[in-house]
């Protein structure tokens, strides 16, 4: 694991373009680094991807730690960061008990939900690094576009301007105009990481199942471009094999032992 590589995160607002991508297995870590990828989140959302929950908050502690490990077995040269869940960072003590066992598991650093300026102080506190969320918070808010009203727009600009002076590394802005994103980018000294929040931001990040088209073939949300679209591929390739089993094609003598 890279030591110091926040910092670097943070220089490079305004020289650099961030790029932040999900990742839950060894698998995707590796093509992530291999990609050239700054940062590689463990995200709570390996809940909906990968576990099959509706939202993110059935995710427990443990769940996040057994994907962290995996993440870091590959020893990337990006930054780890795992993604508290829901109910992990309800109090100082609690929160960086939880984000110890994060970086135990080999995260770099924490990322938390909402205007929790006390947790991220006691964490900056405790030596631990940590990733602001403003605006679409999924452990607690509406899956919906944030911030087009004025004073919901002031108290998420407000969020991250108070986030930043608490010490974050990097601020999520997430499911807000792009006129928002820019002015939130321009008021910190952090760099902000878009997802549905406009180009202005310093960096993006997308769920890499999204990216790739894994998901069900209707879950296309606005903000996700898809790169390739895998599902039906696979889904073909599994047939193919299906077949074949079935007719007595597959193992030929190619791919049997003698």
């Amino acid at each position: 694991m890279v030591k110091g590589f926040a910092e670097k995160i943070r220089k490079m607002k305004g020289k650099e373009k961030i790029v932040m991508l999900t990742a839950y297995d060894a698998i995707f870590s590796s093509y992530l680094n291999e990609a050239g990828t700054d940062i590689i989140l463990v995200g709570d959302s390996l809940g909906n991807v990968w576990l099959g929950f509706k939202n993110t908050k059935p995710v427990t502690m443990e769940h996040m730690l057994h994907h962290t490990r995996a993440v870091a077995r590959t020893n990337p040269e990006a930054l780890v960061v795992g993604d508290m869940p829901f109910k992990s960072y309800e109090g100082p003590q609690q929160a960086v008990k939880n984000a110890r066992a994060f970086i135990e598991a080999g995260a770099n650093a924490v990322k938390i939900e909402g205007p929790k300026i006390e947790i991220v102080e006691e964490l900056k506190k405790n030596g631990i690094d940590v990733m602001g969320h403003v605006g679409l918070t999924p452990q607690t808010s509406d899956w919906k576009v944030q911030g087009r009203k004025d004073e919901e727009a002031k108290r998420i600009l407000d969020d991250a301007i108070a986030l930043d002076r608490a010490g974050c590394f990097s601020i999520v802005v997430e499911s807000v105009p792009a006129v928002l994103g820019k002015k939130i980018t321009n008021a910190v000294k952090a760099p902000t990481i878009g997802i549905g929040a406009g180009a202005d931001c310093d960096g993006q990040v997308l769920v890499s199942n999204d990216l790739i088209g894994l998901n069900a073939a209707d879950f296309k949300p606005k903000f996700v471009k898809q790169y390739l679209n895998l599902r039906p591929e696979i889904i073909a390739a599994f047939k193919r094999f299906k077949e074949e089993v079935k007719a007595g094609k597959f193992p030929t003598k190619e791919f049997s032992y003698e």
